[in-house]
């Protein structure tokens, strides 16, 4: 049997005009450390969680789809600190009469890279339950290490 990249979907009662507004949101739901944009296509952006950063481009950005390729990564804590390089984080947006439909790939991490179960719990948290948080409610649960570093 062939490993799956990771994949999560989720459902909230939002368009998905909205939905590709929170995506984009990087800061609202997944690092208060989000420096650059990630608006369209050819925008650049990185988040940052204390030594540990990744860096990306968007490669595709459609009211449908949005594609974030990593361009530099470091995650200290991996034999291979670079893993996540190369890879790509693909949204895919739909819509379910009043629900939107959120299904995120992240293409490259697979069950049998080192990070796999770290960055799947991280996942989880962020496209699981910051993102549908922040699309019920208009705030999401982002990481803010760095901002608790700074104090």
């Amino acid at each position: 049997m062939k490993a799956q990249d990771y994949t999560k979907t989720i459902r909230a009662k939002t368009s998905a005009r909205k939905a590709t507004q929170a995506i984009d949101d990087v800061g609202a739901w997944w690092s208060t450390s989000f420096e650059g944009s990630a608006e369209r296509a050819g925008d650049t952006f990185g988040v940052r969680f204390g030594e540990t950063f990744v860096d990306f481009e968007v490669t595709e950005h459609s009211a449908s789809k949005i594609v974030w390729h990593v361009t530099r990564s470091r995650l200290p804590w991996l034999e291979d600190k670079t893993e996540w390089t190369g890879t790509d984080v693909i949204f895919e947006i739909s819509t379910d009469g009043d629900e939107a439909i959120v299904q995120m790939t992240h293409k490259g991490l697979l069950p049998t890279v080192e990070c796999f179960d770290n960055c799947e719990q991280g996942w989880n948290f962020y496209i699981g339950k910051s993102l549908p948080r922040l699309l019920a409610s208009g705030a999401g649960l982002p990481d803010s290490r760095r901002a608790a570093n700074a104090d």
